[in-house]
């Protein structure tokens, strides 16, 4: 990704395959959270692509089944 994605974007950290949603930027990083919160992480600008819709909703199933197990408050 060359341009900063706008904060609140959902994006996929390509170096890790997570996805995680845009909490900010700083200098050449972007400051991501994972669906649904936890712990938050740091990704340089050039790993980083737009989520797609299935990944979107990949990510939302992954957190309801983590939730409903109780593995997540």
């Amino acid at each position: 990704m060359t341009s900063p994605p706008p904060v609140g974007a959902y994006v996929v950290d390509s170096g890790t395959g997570r996805v995680g949603r845009v909490l900010g930027l700083g200098g050449p990083y972007v400051r991501l959270a994972p669906f649904g919160g936890g712990r938050e992480w740091d990704c340089a600008l050039g790993e980083l692509r737009l989520a797609t819709a299935a990944e979107r909703l990949s990510a939302a199933t992954a957190y309801a089944n983590a939730r409903s197990r109780g593995e997540v408050p």
